[in-house]
């Protein structure tokens, strides 16, 4: 068992990873649900960040439609890297401009979901998904 701990060899990689992004999907999408609750989304345009943007409220409602889609679609694995592209941009987005780059310490959040997002990027969905249906 140690011999294993300690060696450089993967360790059900696939199912492992596959696991990571089904539970990266479900807390996503989690946080995206509050697109349906009208009292945080108008909280959000309240930010200063916010009301500079062009169009506040269609930002906000495209940010956070952008968590559930793509939490959903990494929970199935489907278009996953698409999906991590845009989740990847949306996190790095909410870190970097609403947070100030604070991604060392207050803003970490964002910042690992964004890094998470990356690591599909490179993966794909790997094994328990939509896309090795679909697109194999």
């Amino acid at each position: 068992m140690l011999k294993t701990l300690l060696s450089p060899k993967p360790i059900s990689y696939e199912t492992g990873l596959a696991i990571i992004r089904i539970f990266v999907g479900l807390m996503m999408a989690y946080h995206g649900w509050e697109v349906f609750t009208p009292s945080l989304m108008e909280g959000y345009m309240t930010w200063d960040k916010i009301k500079v943007l062009p169009y506040p409220e269609v930002a906000v409602y495209v940010g956070k439609g952008l968590e559930l889609v793509t939490g959903i679609c990494f929970t199935l694995g489907f278009l996953t890297r698409l999906s991590a592209i845009f989740m990847a941009v949306d996190m790095l987005f909410i870190c970097f401009y609403i947070g100030e780059g604070r991604f060392y310490y207050q803003d970490q959040h964002p910042f690992l979901f964004a890094l998470i997002a990356v690591i599909y990027i490179f993966t794909g969905p790997v094994k328990w998904s939509l896309d090795q249906k679909f697109f194999q």
